[in-house]
């Protein structure tokens, strides 16, 4: 499968650069396994990959790096600095940390993974990632799981935006209200945990009814809706069938009946914690 991905453009310093709008996300995927899962989405024609510290699976993704056949400049990989490493001098040494067990010299995007409010060292860290942008160890920079508020902090105290904020949205939590503040402030919305499998969402009726009608999956409805509000969107599996079926995006849309059904479905419902209470690591 060979399906190209579209693409969204980030900010990157004095420049720009591309990330595919469909990633693979390897969370909860032992590193024992993720090589293998990797491979496997390079080979169905992913060219994103999204890992994190705290994942404990950075050299697998790394083994798939160096076993494909893609070269590395066709990859769009990200990973995430974790919260008992924010601060200035400590992130700093956490991304050459990370950069050494992926077995390359950089990352295309390179996250604060939450801002862990109790620890309150968000902004040196964000400090620190514009340092390594600067370095060339980071494409582009960005966030995960902050609120509006905490965006803004940002800009009141550094001056810049982050380029990406990857949250937990899905019909049930569609975050409209941020997403639009994002959109507003040319800040990227990547989507977690896309598919709520904690909330069994694939079994919604509503969703079930799309996918009769459009001939197909409970969660490629879902993933094409998060396409169709204008996400970066991060599914993630181990099973080669649901990898290549989750790739399958492109050759159908919703209407504008099916995404207002869909949107109809928000109750403001995380299958995750809320950040500003989301203290671990602290």
């Amino acid at each position: 499968m060979t399906t190209s991905v579209p693409t969204l453009t980030l900010r990157a310093g004095d420049g720009t650069v591309d990330i595919p709008q469909l990633g693979f996300g390897t969370w909860e995927i032992p590193d024992e396994d993720v090589t293998d899962a990797v491979l496997r989405a390079l080979k169905t024609g992913y060219r994103s990959i999204d890992t994190a510290a705290i994942y404990g699976n950075e050299e697998g993704v790394g083994r798939a790096l160096r076993q494909t056949e893609i070269p590395r400049e066709d990859i769009f990989l990200t990973t995430k600095v974790w919260n008992d490493r924010q601060g200035f001098d400590s992130t700093l040494e956490a991304m050459d940390e990370s950069l050494a067990k992926l077995g390359t010299d950089y990352v295309d995007l390179y996250l604060i993974h939450w801002p862990t409010p109790a620890k309150d060292a968000y902004v040196d860290t964000w400090k620190a990632l514009l340092e390594l942008r600067k370095r060339g160890k980071a494409k582009a920079v960005g966030v995960c799981n902050f609120h509006a508020q905490h965006l803004q902090r940002l800009a009141d105290e550094t001056g810049e935006l982050p380029a990406v904020n990857q949250i937990e949205v899905h019909p049930y939590l569609a975050q409209n209200e941020l997403r639009t503040f994002n959109a507003e402030h040319d800040i990227v919305t990547e989507d977690w945990s896309p598919l709520g499998a904690r909330l069994n969402i694939i079994e919604d009726p509503v969703v079930g009814s799309i996918a009769n009608a459009t001939g197909k999956t409970p969660a490629q409805v879902i993933l094409r809706w998060h396409l169709q509000i204008g996400s970066v969107v991060i599914p993630r599996s181990t099973k080669p069938t649901r990898i290549e079926s989750n790739f399958g995006l492109f050759d159908f849309e919703l209407t504008d009946a099916q995404l207002d059904s869909i949107r109809g479905l928000d109750e403001n419902k995380r299958s995750g914690p809320d950040p500003d209470e989301f203290n671990v690591g602290a």
